[in-house]
């Protein structure tokens, strides 16, 4: 997902913890900063946020990841990210796991 431009004309994106957050956001109706308990789970509860930014970041030397996805359940949906940043959310198959504690 590009977000804007950021110095020197390289894109910026958001990293895939907050682009997850934006996407349930969306898929919910409600605002990003409305994705958080008691209302809804804690993305920290299903991954380690910053291991899936880490896993998608790129190299050292700036170069991409070469492929790869996660998936994960999440605020019932499943949640799958690519190396790209780009967010597919699909009803839970599991209908007990909708995300509620």
């Amino acid at each position: 997902m590009v977000e804007g431009r950021g110095s020197g004309g390289r894109a910026v994106r958001n990293a895939p913890s907050r682009a997850v957050i934006d996407a349930v956001a969306e898929a919910e109706g409600v605002p990003a900063a409305a994705i958080s308990p008691p209302e809804y789970e804690s993305l920290q509860t299903v991954v380690d946020p910053e291991a899936l930014d880490a896993l998608f970041a790129e190299r050292a030397n700036g170069a991409t990841r070469p492929r790869g996805t996660v998936s994960f359940t999440f605020c019932g949906y499943d949640v799958t990210v690519d190396r790209d940043g780009a967010v597919t959310l699909e009803e839970a198959t599991d209908p007990g796991n909708d995300g509620s504690h």
